[in-house]
């Protein structure tokens, strides 16, 4: 009796364990430094995660492309190399065209608001642009411009002839269109291939382009708010089918319109930040453009919205309709570039 006893009160003191959900612990991959706000963005979404799953999900952010490349991140995470990534789309002309409407020039004005305007927006066209991986959020970075080397670059026709490292395919084609060569480089290699005269210049945010140390190279500043840079957290989709409902539930809310804003916000402040820090060292000549030069950008900027257009046409999207819903949904947000 004793004995029947003593193995209820077994069964009873560990049948909670058995109910539980199985722990995960996530490999968390980007490749910026460990510096740069991404990280703590990254590491606070593991921690709301770990917090909404009842501690079951953990997780470890690896920065500074520890697993992998920065142009293989959304493959690492349909490969399972990385259960979480980091993802330029840009990075890979071609391969992601709707989501390339997040890069056409002066179309978003805020980070925080265009990285919550973009997210919502891009949530439906996701699911079959990017159906390899789970998707989690897009965001943007604040609204930058062209910095340079060898000449300041005022009009679109100042690009003609320097070599540029584009931030993105939006920003390539434009270069192309200028009659600039653009020169391909991962962000962590920009500061070295200007320093060897490989690039002339380059498309970067403020705060970013002092970070990784280009503003030692550069000398020539544009203060417009010329680009964004659209950007993704992805998931791979093996590990997310293999939890629980109530583990989805804790990623899925943190995969949300909301938290698109706070990564944005806080990558945004780091940037804006960025101009201050350039304009107070010596040898950089930052400038604004007047409302003539900025008119000359906008006119020369026209035709990527029809390349932009024609690729998301190809991949099955309505490119009137989709970009009329995006700037709806930046204006919803107070995002949209005047």
């Amino acid at each position: 009796m004793r004995r029947a006893c003593l193995a209820l009160l077994l069964a009873a003191s560990v049948s909670p364990a058995f109910a539980q959900d199985k722990t995960f612990d996530l490999k968390v991959s980007h490749w910026v430094p460990a510096s740069h706000p991404l990280q703590k963005s990254l590491e606070d979404w593991v921690a709301a995660v770990n917090k909404d799953s009842g501690g079951t999900i953990t997780g470890k952010v690896f920065p500074a492309q520890q697993l992998g490349k920065a142009f293989d991140h959304y493959d690492m995470a349909r490969d399972g190399i990385a259960d979480v990534t980091y993802v330029n789309p840009g990075y890979q002309p071609g391969r992601f065209p709707i989501v390339g409407a997040g890069e056409l020039p002066f179309l978003i004005s805020d980070a925080k608001g265009g990285s919550m305007g973009l997210d919502a927006w891009y949530r439906k066209y996701a699911e079959k642009e990017m159906k390899d991986v789970k998707y989690c959020l897009a965001f943007v970075h604040s609204p930058s411009s062209f910095h340079s080397k060898t000449k300041k670059i005022v009009m679109p026709e100042d690009v003609k002839g320097l070599k540029i490292r584009p931030a993105h395919a939006t920003m390539a084609n434009f270069v192309t269109s200028l009659g600039g060569t653009n020169v391909q480089s991962s962000a962590p290699e920009v500061r070295d291939i200007i320093e060897r005269g490989v690039a002339d210049g380059v498309t970067f945010p403020w705060g970013s382009l002092v970070l990784f140390g280009i503003d030692k190279v550069t000398k020539y500043d544009m203060e417009a708010p010329l680009y964004t840079t659209t950007f993704v957290f992805v998931i791979n989709k093996d590990k997310y089918n293999a939890m629980s409902d109530k583990q989805k539930a804790a990623i899925d809310k943190n995969c949300s319109t909301e938290m698109a804003g706070v990564v944005g916000e806080h990558w945004g402040k780091f940037e804006d930040a960025g101009v201050d820090k350039v304009k107070a060292e010596a040898g950089h000549e930052v400038y604004k453009l007047t409302p003539e030069q900025t008119a000359a950008w906008k006119k020369a900027a026209d035709p990527l919205v029809k390349t932009w257009g024609d690729g998301a046409k190809k991949a099955g999207a309505d490119p009137d309709a989709a970009l009329s819903e995006l700037k709806a949904s930046l204006k919803k947000y107070n995002a949209l570039a005047e």
